[in-house]
């Protein structure tokens, strides 16, 4: 796909020539700047929106492992709790490494206080309603399974919270506060 600077620069092409020397200020060169800058910031906001929807595919792939272990079939609501736990406490073995490491009296690595507020913040969620992919349900286990990394094709997918006691609550899909 074109690029907005290759537009503009084919556009003033086609009306000078060949454009190798332009004035610093002049209106072709604006228009280049222009075209540059907004390529440079969609660039920007799209890796932002990336790296904003990274957990959340990060989370459909786990599930979706789980749901092609299982043969593509729906599982139980203890297993889909066991599994949870799993996912909320996959990072405690690099963190206590981590941990141990550290010498006596050290302040703790930007690594271990990401792990930390990560494991943290999994399992406040999982207290609350932990969001994912609701693979108890037949259509939804053959849909995740087929599911090719792609962010629009999650919105096909049912989404539910579960919490730690159990309880099952529909949501909206991408998460839009406490859906």
């Amino acid at each position: 796909m074109p690029t907005t600077v290759q537009k503009a620069r084919k556009a003033i092409a086609k009306k000078k020539g060949n454009i190798t020397a332009l004035h610093e200020n002049s209106r072709d060169s604006q228009r280049l700047r222009r075209a540059q800058m907004r390529d440079d910031k969609l660039d920007r906001v799209a890796a932002a929106r990336k790296k904003n929807d990274r957990p959340l595919m990060e989370r459909a792939a786990y599930f979706q492992e789980a749901v092609r272990k299982n043969d593509g079939k729906p599982l139980q609501l203890d297993a889909i709790q066991s599994l949870i736990q799993t996912f909320v406490h996959q990072y405690d073995e690099e963190f206590n490494e981590l941990k141990k490491k550290r010498r006596a009296g050290r302040p703790a690595s930007t690594r271990e206080d990401i792990l930390r507020l990560k494991i943290a913040t999994d399992e406040k969620e999982y207290e609350n309603g932990f969001y994912l992919p609701d693979i108890s349900l037949e259509e939804n286990a053959i849909y995740l399974d087929r599911w090719e990394g792609d962010w629009s094709y999650l919105s096909t997918l049912k989404w539910v919270r579960i919490s730690s006691n159990g309880t099952t609550t529909p949501s909206i899909f991408p998460p839009k506060g406490k859906s």
